[in-house]
């Protein structure tokens, strides 16, 4: 386990922790002394995470919940204040993506991806934000993508979905500023996940972005002193094109 100052003792609630980015995220900040809270909807995979994190030294507690029902976010924070008092680190990592020419979407394919890609975040965020108030403390990192600042064919729907939750994450970060709240957003480009498998079938997945590259990066967010802040960062593959976005 690694030694960092800033971050040990300290308590992280990551979404769509079951798999992916969120998994390893959450094996990267719990390797770095923070307690995580685990959250998704498949509660033995969050139970099996929970295990890997302790046998390697780590803290963790699973609290499922649905993204897509607001009455799960806001219970899954009145458990978090009851048992922890107090939230350090909100990563948004859960999200999802519909992929088709747009006029093959359906209204109720925009609903859903509206609703876990920017409402689930909003209301998360919210729930956050008052906890962290309080006590003049704490860091939300939004995991965004590269179609927060660009756009595909066939991705109508997501692009549109990361553009707001850009917006979102702008925002707040302004709010956040004068309660000592930092805010930031990642935007990675492919990385291999189920979802890319889906958006970007044509990509060749041994020169993706693994989700450890994304781990990693909240990791250096977190580490920054007080005196420094870094609003977005975008990951690119190696092999995309240079300061194109």
């Amino acid at each position: 386990m690694s030694d960092n100052k800033y971050l040990k003792g300290k308590i992280a609630l990551i979404t769509g922790a079951s798999r992916g980015i969120g998994k390893s995220i959450s094996l990267a900040l719990a390797g770095a002394g923070i307690e995580v809270i685990l959250s998704a909807r498949t509660v033995e995979k969050l139970n099996d995470l929970k295990k890997e994190i302790e046998e390697n030294g780590g803290k963790a507690e699973v609290m499922p919940a649905d993204l897509l029902k607001t009455e799960d976010i806001i219970s899954l924070f009145k458990e978090i204040q009851n048992k922890f008092e107090r939230l350090d680190i909100l990563v948004n990592n859960a999200g999802i993506g519909i992929f088709d020419n747009m006029v093959d979407l359906t209204s109720e394919d925009f609903d859903k991806t509206i609703d876990v890609n920017v409402k689930s975040i909003f209301t998360a965020c919210k729930q956050a934000f008052k906890m962290m108030a309080v006590r003049k403390s704490g860091y939300i990192i939004n995991i965004s993508s590269i179609q927060g600042v660009k756009a595909y064919k066939q991705q109508s729907i997501y692009a549109a979905s990361k553009h707001a939750l850009m917006g979102l994450t702008k925002a707040l970060a302004v709010e956040g500023q004068e309660h000592n709240i930092r805010v930031s957003a990642i935007l990675p480009g492919g990385v291999d996940t189920e979802l890319i498998s889906d958006a970007r079938p044509d990509l060749d997945r041994s020169l993706l972005i693994k989700p450890d590259d994304i781990a990693q990066t909240v990791l250096y967010l977190l580490s920054l002193s007080d005196r420094a802040m870094v609003d977005q960062v975008i990951i690119r593959r190696f092999t995309g094109t240079p300061f194109n976005a």
